[in-house]
């Protein structure tokens, strides 16, 4: 029966010597600090929903105190970030009077997080035992470590490192795991479960910053949609944990514990107590992933970025506000600065950049790119390749054919996973269409240059002449990937959620219709302008700003209720739906808008100042 060397005395280190001696097997719990002090003094107290004790267990400092003996098992229960240097000094350390070398003889079994962990064991032990592990255990405070699972104390999916049959020392880690009131199941596929396992760490950033609700429930769909992508990318087919999985899941509950309420995931414990956050080798992880394929993972880097500087900052748990989170979420997803930008073309992995100028009534959009554009900018005709012909059934700017918009994209040289950037010179409103248009097609990583052409030159940025002609790619665009409304969808989303008509309150109230066969708008819908989502400078109001504007949006979207935005024909809505974005809301778009609403004459028509507290529509049939 082996010897389990536990170095690492934090949340699963604890619960792993507590239920491990519990079953009578021998260990040694290796500490630091403080924690080190209790251990040595009996001190420190574990608590399960059966009860709790003080552990009791030899406790040491490092190595040199716990003399390693062939049949004994390491076990890195370390946070990731410290792994590689732990793994560095035990290796190196004598077995059995200095016969052999730890590295050489010994198993080691690694508990992290994330994908790192075993490679860097890989290049110091000869034998690995990776697992995946469910361990709600929380240590905040030296001397208590608290775990309310149970019946059983936690999960385990183990197998050797690289993927392959299990050893003779994963087999008897599995048992042992087993007999000391874990769930424990051997795969021999090992990293498709620590890719599944990522796609659910990576949203504990998101945990340990903010509350919970309705936004950080949207950021970790972004979070783990992006995870997603990136991992396929990079090879990994991540296990569906509870169809593959052949433990008793339901054994696994959690059971409060009277005076220790659990606070949440393991970076939030590292905020707790003020230390670094392993989110570097979770996020971080997928942003390494995708920066080795030669793309991005703008949504993961940034919210590894915000934990990082909330660990510089002391910032407490689940104190951040949602704004924040917009905020961070929108620079991802959403919106580009200037400067950004120019650092971006700088750097390694380059956007490919769309000048998408066109104005109703000013056919000279490609006149005006070959007057001046930014260095490497591509010209996009709005009319025909981000719309399909005009029809009385579809509108004035119905969706393309994913065949057309395919071709156009190869023509404009985008290729899969490149960053991509739109920008135009009237506030980003016909950038938007193309925006919107690629990431319904498939293309995640698109952003909005905010402030345009003058923002981009007023902050120094260069302006060529002439035609860009890129090598033709070839891209493979998928449909779908954004939620849209039909007519129908349209007329009845008023009844269970908000219609947004983002043309100008004028043709909203019916007093002018320049352009369209009838004038007003959809019954039931809210006048919000797509002009007012811009200052005076011709950027995106700030995140706040737009929230107080979108009020009744936001209310809505926080129940949970759909949002659904039309314009005139489809383009200013996309525009519309970027800001509410920023604001941290998600809309569908009704492509065919009022051009194809007001043309179907069964389809009734509202006039007047529309929904508000004292104001009514005037419906004609």
């Amino acid at each position: 029966m082996p010897r389990y060397v536990i170095v690492g005395s934090g949340a699963v280190g604890v619960t792993l010597a507590a239920e491990l001696r519990w079953a009578g097997r021998e260990v040694v719990l290796v500490g630091r600090g403080r924690q080190l002090e209790l251990l040595r003094a009996g001190q420190v107290r574990y608590f399960n929903p059966d009860g709790s004790w003080a552990l009791d267990v030899p406790a040491a400092g490092g190595p040199d105190e716990v003399g390693l003996a062939l049949g004994d098992v390491l076990v890195l229960a370390t946070k990731a970030q410290q792994a590689d240097e732990v793994l560095a000094e035990w290796a190196r350390q004598p077995v059995a009077g200095g016969a052999w070398r730890a590295g050489e003889v010994l198993p080691v079994l690694t508990v992290q997080n994330g994908l790192e962990a075993e490679r860097a064991a890989l290049r110091r032990f000869a034998t690995v035992v990776g697992s995946v592990v469910w361990v709600p255990s929380t240590y905040v405070a030296d001397g208590e470590v608290s775990n309310p699972a149970g019946p059983a104390r936690g999960v385990f999916w183990l197998g050797t490192y690289p993927d392959g049959p299990a050893s003779a020392a994963a087999l008897e880690i599995t048992d042992d795991l087993v007999a000391a009131g874990f769930e424990a199941q051997l795969v021999t596929d090992l990293s498709r479960w620590k890719a599944a396992k990522l796609l659910g760490s990576a949203t504990f950033a998101l945990d340990a910053l903010y509350a919970p609700g309705p936004r950080r429930e949207r950021a970790a769909r972004l979070v783990q949609d992006e995870a997603r992508a990136v991992l396929a990318a990079a090879g990994y087919d991540p296990a569906d944990v509870a169809p593959e999985s052949t433990l008793r899941l339901d054994r696994f509950a959690f059971r409060p514990i009277e005076g220790h309420e659990r606070g949440g995931s393991s970076t939030w414990q590292s905020l707790a107590r003020s230390r670094d956050a392993e989110t570097d080798f979770l996020n971080g992880e997928i942003a390494l992933l995708a920066r080795l394929a030669g793309r991005r993972a703008p949504v993961n880097a940034a919210v590894a970025a915000r934990v990082q500087r909330a660990v510089a900052e002391r910032t407490p748990p689940g104190s951040l506000p949602a704004d924040d989170l917009a905020q961070v979420l929108a620079a991802a997803t959403v919106l580009v600065d200037a400067d950004t930008l120019r650092a971006e073309l700088a750097g390694a992995v380059v956007p490919a950049l769309l000048d998408v100028r066109w104005a109703l009534g000013d056919p000279d959009g490609e006149k005006h790119y070959l007057d001046g554009h930014l260095p490497g900018a591509v010209y996009v005709d709005l009319d025909s390749e981000l719309a399909a012909p005009a029809s009385k059934a579809a509108g004035r700017h119905p969706l393309p054919e994913l065949a057309d918009l395919e071709r156009a994209a190869r023509r404009w040289g985008l290729r899969a996973g490149q960053p991509v950037v739109v920008y135009d010179d009237n506030g980003g409103q016909s950038a938007a269409r193309a925006w919107w248009l690629l990431r319904w097609a498939g293309v995640g990583d698109v952003r909005i240059l905010d402030g345009g052409l003058a923002g981009w030159s007023a902050a120094g940025g260069p302006v060529v002449a002439g035609a860009q002609r890129p090598e033709p790619s070839d891209i493979r665009l998928s449909a779908g990937h954004l939620p849209v409304l039909d007519a129908d969808a349209a007329a009845a989303l008023p009844a269970s959620g908000v219609l947004a008509d983002a043309r100008g309150a004028e043709r909203y109230r019916g007093e002018v219709e320049p352009i369209d066969s009838r004038a007003g708008h959809i019954p039931g819908a809210v006048s919000l302008p797509t002009a007012a989502n811009l200052g005076a400078d011709g950027r995106f109001l700030p995140v706040a700003a737009l929230r107080e504007r979108f009020a009744v949006l936001t209310t809505a979207a926080d129940a949970g209720e759909p949002v659904g935005v039309y314009c005139g024909s489809g383009v200013t809505a996309a525009h519309e739906i970027a800001a509410l974005a920023v604001a941290g809301i998600d809309a569908a778009l009704y492509p065919g808008s009022w051009s194809a609403w007001s043309a179907d004459l069964s389809r009734p028509v509202a006039t007047g100042p529309g929904p508000g507290p004292d104001q009514q529509d005037r419906t004609i049939a």
